[in-house]
């Protein structure tokens, strides 16, 4: 297993101390290690939800200015 120091706050660092002390995690690798596997998991479901979606169809900038000016227009008229 690889090695990683970090540095943080004194209060983030009291927070994990805290964690810990509960008995949920043996240490303060072990609780950071949970953080990002929880946060892996997010980024995979969110990935594979993106992927499953579709195809994406490509922006048609000029179309999106062209509203906007639109908008912009008919929002300082009623002012």
């Amino acid at each position: 297993m690889a090695t990683l120091n970090i540095s943080m706050p004194d209060k983030l660092r009291e927070f994990i101390e805290c964690r810990v002390k509960t008995g949920e995690y043996q240490s303060a690798s072990d609780y950071l290690r949970d953080l990002i596997r929880h946060d892996k998991e997010k980024i995979d479901i969110l990935l594979s939800e993106g992927l499953d979606s579709g195809e994406s169809r490509p922006f048609d900038l000029a179309n999106i200015k062209k509203k906007a000016k639109k908008k912009l227009t008919s929002d300082s008229g009623n002012q």
